[in-house]
């Protein structure tokens, strides 16, 4: 990762883009040839990496990656996320633990598709196919890949690229009913740690429809599922291609996507509006935008890497989470409810619970902070108080519990240093040059726009005359 004397700082990622960290091209085709050995023996690389510093986690990415290799990157080897997410790789279940190993997943589909490729924890094997595609995309070329480890909880996105006739072929007779369907098969081997073989089939079918007929594309569209689809990809590319400007290609895409599936008049930002299916689909890039998938300041090469490698395993619910945190308020007003990620949900008599995956945030308002300093949650007669403090505390061990790696849990207060954890995640809708400053809300120190902004921005660009 860098020379043994102190006298040069560990490369960062403007290094890695100025081609100016010597070790690092070296380090990552050293880890590309293990991780061919270690696919060819079926062995998996874990690595629980402790240090203040970094200890060449990006490099190290490929042998853990395609060996489906579990991770976990703490400061050091006393804290508790270390210590927690070790011990939850050895919690067993009814039928011991939830590992197993020696696993292929290989892929059918009707002659109309064939295969772009995959991402996720996986290694391509050298199998060609009639079905492989021209166009790659991750892991691509086959139609074979292999799981050295894999769980329940192992998500695989496999790409497709449709190149013969979309509506079908025709049928003898003509009936084109029949000649609309298309198949698809997923054959996942694997071996248990009992030494049992095991395959499980997944076959689907799906109908083509009129490319004309936005509808009929709406009704199957799943908005969360293609939101983590979306920010696979985009972590793929930022990987694999030079002078990738990621923020750029995302807006392009989603400038398109409106433009096709919104409803509006040209030129008529006003009119523009989405349907259901869609309607929370830019609110997801936006905040994928701001993502430490996308933004890579403040974060080291490592930490990117860590990142990344998590996203490309979990299954979507985690990987939502991770793009889009979850925040729950907590008041005497009522029962716990769903806040928005805004920085209006701040307010000084609630607390406020955000699950960003990686770190869970218990975040007191400055009101409840300075009661809770007075410790008036120890007092008989401040009883609901007690209890209002201890709902979302238990409420974050629930959700840390099961979690793999085991997130950070953060407990601060308003106006304190820690809650930066909380700020960085929320929308700045109220920032310190912005006409809401001084109305008694929380403000935001930064340059980055607001959602309200964002689609303003996106409406204008989407009506326009293609």
């Amino acid at each position: 990762v860098v020379q043994r004397e102190k006298t040069e700082a560990i490369r960062s990622h403007k290094d890695l883009v100025k081609d100016q960290a010597p070790f690092f091209q070296k380090a990552t085709q050293f880890y590309e040839s293990l991780a061919h050995q270690l696919v060819l023996q079926g062995h998996t690389l874990d690595v629980f990496a402790c240090a203040l510093d970094q200890v060449g986690l990006a490099e190290m990415k490929p042998a853990i990656e395609r060996t489906g290799g579990m991770v976990a990157l703490a400061e050091s080897y006393h804290h508790q996320t270390f210590k927690d997410s070790l011990r939850q790789i050895f919690l067993k279940d009814e039928e011991g633990l939830n590992i197993c190993s020696h696993g292929t997943v290989e892929v059918f589909c009707s002659k109309d598709i064939k295969v772009s490729g995959c991402v996720g924890p996986c290694a391509p094997l050298d199998k060609k196919s009639p079905l492989v595609s021209e166009n790659s995309v991750g892991m691509g070329g086959t139609t074979v890949w292999r799981l050295c480890s894999l769980s329940q909880s192992t998500t695989l996105c496999v790409f497709f690229d449709i190149v013969g006739n979309k509506e079908g072929p025709q049928a003898p007779g003509g009936n084109m009913m029949s000649s609309q369907q298309f198949f698809l098969q997923f054959q996942v081997k694997y071996t248990t740690l009992q030494g049992e073989a095991k395959m499980r089939v997944i076959t689907l079918t799906r109908h083509w429809v009129d490319g004309g007929n936005v509808q009929d594309l709406l009704a199957g569209f799943d908005q969360e599922a293609s939101a983590v689809i979306m920010a696979r990809l985009l972590s793929s590319k930022m990987e694999a291609e030079e002078e990738f400007n990621a923020t750029r290609w995302l807006d392009r895409t989603l400038i398109r996507m409106c433009s096709r599936f919104g409803d509006y008049r040209p030129e008529d930002p006003t009119s523009f509006q989405l349907s259901p299916q869609m309607s929370i689909y830019p609110q997801f890039m936006f905040n994928l935008r701001r993502s430490q998938f996308v933004q890579v300041f403040n974060n080291s090469p490592d930490e990117t890497a860590y990142f990344r490698m998590i996203l490309c395993c979990e299954d979507a619910f985690n990987s939502l989470v991770m793009i889009q945190p979850t925040l729950t308020s907590y008041s005497f007003n009522g029962p716990p409810e769903p806040a928005l990620l805004d920085v209006a949900s701040i307010t000084a008599d609630s607390i406020l619970l955000l699950d960003a995956f990686f770190q869970v945030v218990v975040f007191h308002g400055s009101t409840i902070a300075q009661w809770r300093k007075a410790k008036y949650q120890d007092r008989p007669e401040h009883a609901a108080f007690a209890q209002l403090l201890k709902t979302p505390m238990e409420d974050a061990t629930e959700i840390i519990k099961g979690r793999f790696p085991v997130p950070r849990l953060v407990d601060c207060d308003q106006h304190g240093s820690q809650a930066r954890f909380l700020l960085a995640k929320l929308n700045p809708s109220s920032t310190y040059n912005s006409s809401m400053q001084g109305s008694g809300s929380e403000v935001i120190m930064t340059d980055d726009v607001s959602l309200q902004v964002f689609m303003d921005h996106l409406r204008k660009l989407a009506v326009q005359p293609s």
